[in-house]
């Protein structure tokens, strides 16, 4: 079993999630927190069977994960 750090964002409509650290792009969704996880769970291990455990292989690894907020003129 591998430990996956996941983004989870709450949107006005669903919820959406995505792991950090994994080679390629996978997401999940739900209309609650708890089922955009188990989505997202769901399509890491679709992703790690399809692409092999080197997709799931980064270095150096994510230690942690932080949420910053700022302001950017645009």
């Amino acid at each position: 079993m591998r430990q996956f750090k996941i983004v989870v964002e709450k949107h006005p409509d669903a919820y959406v999630a995505y792991p950090l650290g994994l080679k390629g792009v996978v997401v999940g969704q739900g209309e609650t927190y708890e089922e955009a996880l188990a989505d997202v769970k769901s399509a890491i291990r679709f992703h790690v069977e399809t692409f092999g455990a080197e997709a799931a292989e980064i270095d150096p690894p994510i230690l942690e994960a932080f949420i910053a907020e700022a302001g950017v003129p645009v």
